[in-house]
């Protein structure tokens, strides 16, 4: 939040222009003078026209000295048509009221209206007020709760001076503060909603702030609960009196004697002074200045009047010089929009709440494992106030992160800020996964947002002790030879380099495809009877939480190689003697008759991998003779 002296300084900076641009409701009242309808080009005029980069541009306006419906309508219709206007006006609810009417409009893309209610009706004699009041309760939109709203009652009380004029204006004050009290007035439901902010503008008609009926309503009583306060602290007998020159409203045209009394007036509740969410943009306790228009310590204004019109008509174009505040061009409007004596409108500005933003309303880690990494997830933390639609100057959401209410989890401890339309602020959540079990709790962020000034975040996980798989290993792969021509081998699988990090293998199963070779072991190793060829051999482990893995091994049984040929000494002649001489003698541990070359073939004639032996021997003699090896 800006302070008021930043307020200042920003407009000393660059005028009132840069604040201007600070605002964010402007709230204003406006007596029109007898409005039935018309007068389009100088109502668009002054509210939408722009001098030195100003704007009237309110966001919501109490208007009185209405005929009836058609009037608000047509009002509606040309606040909407006006050239710069965002066409969202609309017209609360319209309620026929004796003599002329209040009513009130507003930007509907800012505020939503959430009841219209008449708090006191007025008295068709000469003892009580002579039209009703009303209260509008708005809040702006994207909010929800009663503090961040404002009801603004509108009023036009009893005019002139007597004595008889004064009582009425008092009885009218009376009902206001009781309904702000929480009194119902006006029957059942018709008081001001618990902790709603509250404001009273209109024309009170009073000529001074010791009158009964103001102090009806600033003054302290024992129940200072529906107390209003004027927000640039100017009391004073204002009628006839130069020193409140610069916060005169009537009368611009100069009918009835010129600018000479402050008879339209914004009060506005405490709450809306305290430097807390929905709140006034300007000084809680200074004055309005005497010697400007442009007080820098206040968004409180008088359109039109720049202080130079006491006692005459509105200041238009003086030797030259137009009107210092709105331009010769909207000072004639304002001269010629009234009808009578006629009324200039006045206006404050009110800065809007933070609206704390989460990334998620509740935190779940699911199931994490024991002694893991702690897992990690981050709440992210803004003010959800778009700057787009409400200016740049919204209030700085301030909040504080309350240690988790479980020590399994852990989030930054400590006091937070973060301005509309800016970043937003991450704030790391983890659980603490050195004890299994699971836990829940909450995280509480404390808010000066008014819907959400607490909010818990539930948070929940679960440290489960997992189990670790176990590693299969099937061993390297193995070729083996079909030894005695029957095309099949024994072979011997081995997974003893199979292992469990975290217990124990209770059983070894060794597999070819969907067929089970072992079935399940309690031993790594199996030796199997495998035909002559390749196949991919899976074996399976399972350890003692159940959990399983494999692994592969190639296996490849080669066939029986038969025997060699029968020219036993490479000499090119066969069958023949030498050739069963040479393999006698070989077989005998001698030299062959060929060597050194060609030389003999080897004595394991049969290829059985076994030699010298008998075997060999009849091979030969065998195949010498024409028989199969």
């Amino acid at each position: 939040m800006k302070t008021t002296k930043a307020l200042a300084l920003c407009c000393l900076a660059g005028g009132v222009l840069a604040c201007e641009a600070y605002a964010q409701i402007r709230v204003a009242t406006w007596n029109v003078s007898n409005y039935s309808g018309g007068r389009s080009a100088d109502i668009q005029n002054i509210v939408y026209g722009t001098y030195q980069g100003r704007q009237f541009a309110p966001d919501v306006i109490g208007l009185q000295e209405f005929s009836g419906q058609a009037a608000l309508n047509e009002f509606v219709t040309i606040l909407n048509s006006a050239p710069g206007s965002p066409g969202d006006w609309v017209a609360a609810p319209f309620e026929s009221s004796p003599d002329t009417n209040q009513v009130l409009v507003y930007r509907s893309s800012k505020l939503a209206l959430v009841r219209a209610v008449t708090i006191a009706n007025a008295d068709p004699g000469t003892t009580g007020q002579p039209r009703d009041t009303r209260r509008f309760d708005l809040r702006p939109v994207g909010f929800t709760s009663n503090a961040a709203s404002v009801g603004i009652y509108v009023t036009h009380m009893k005019s002139a001076s007597s004595g008889e004029d004064q009582a009425r204006r008092l009885v009218e004050a009376q009902r206001i503060r009781d309904n702000a009290e929480g009194i119902d007035t006006n029957g059942s439901g018709t008081a001001l909603p618990s902790g709603m902010n509250f404001m009273v503008v209109g024309d009170f008609n009073i000529q001074s702030s010791s009158q009964a009926a103001y102090q009806e309503l600033v003054g302290s009583q024992t129940n200072n609960t529906g107390r209003f306060f004027d927000p640039i602290n100017t009391s004073g007998s204002w009628n006839n009196n130069a020193s409140f020159r610069y916060v005169h409203t009537q009368d611009p045209a100069g009918s009835t004697g010129g600018m000479d009394d402050r008879l339209d007036i914004l009060l506005v509740s405490g709450s809306l002074r305290n430097n807390t969410g929905l709140d006034y943009i300007g000084s809680h306790t200074l004055p309005y200045s005497s010697s400007t228009w442009n007080d820098p310590n206040h968004s409180y204004r008088v359109w039109g009047n720049d202080g130079t019109s006491y006692q005459t008509a509105l200041r238009v174009n003086a030797g030259g010089v137009p009107n210092a505040m709105v331009g010769a061009s909207i000072a004639q409007d304002l001269i010629d929009v009234c009808v009578g004596s006629g009324h200039l409108p006045v206006y404050l500005d009110l800065r809007v709440p933070a609206l704390a933003s989460l990334s998620t309303s509740s935190i779940s880690f699911g199931s994490v494992a024991l002694n893991s990494t702690p897992p990690v997830i981050n709440l992210v933390v803004s003010n959800g106030i778009n700057p787009a639609v409400f200016g740049t100057g919204v209030e700085t959401l301030s909040y504080s992160i309350a240690a988790p209410s479980v020590p399994q989890f852990t989030a930054p401890v400590g006091s937070f800020s973060d301005a509309a339309g800016g970043g937003t602020n991450t704030h790391a959540i983890s659980l603490n996964t050195s004890t299994a079990g699971t836990f829940s709790g909450t995280i509480t962020l404390t808010t000066n947002d008014p819907d959400r000034p607490t909010i818990v975040v539930p948070v929940s996980g679960s440290v489960v002790n997992v189990n670790q798989p176990p590693v299969a290993n099937a061993g390297p792969d193995q070729t083996v030879t079909d030894t005695d021509g029957d095309g099949f081998a024994m072979v011997t699988l081995d997974g003893s380099a199979s292992f469990d990090p975290d217990g124990t293998i209770t059983s070894y199963q060794w597999r070819e495809g969907f067929i089970n070779l072992t079935g399940s072991l309690p031993q790594p190793t199996a030796v199997v009877s495998l035909g002559v060829g390749t196949r991919t051999i899976t074996l399976r482990v399972r350890d003692n939480s159940n959990t399983i893995a494999q692994d592969n091994v190639v296996i490849t049984v080669l066939p029986q190689p038969g025997c060699n040929d029968i020219d036993f000494n490479n000499d090119g002649l066969f069958p023949d003697d030498s050739d069963l001489i040479d393999f006698l003698v070989v077989l005998a541990g001698g030299a062959c008759s060929t060597d050194p070359t060609p030389g003999c073939d080897t004595i394991d004639f049969n290829n059985d991998g076994l030699f010298p032996d008998d075997a060999d021997l009849l091979a030969f003699l065998n195949v010498l003779a024409g028989q199969p090896c």
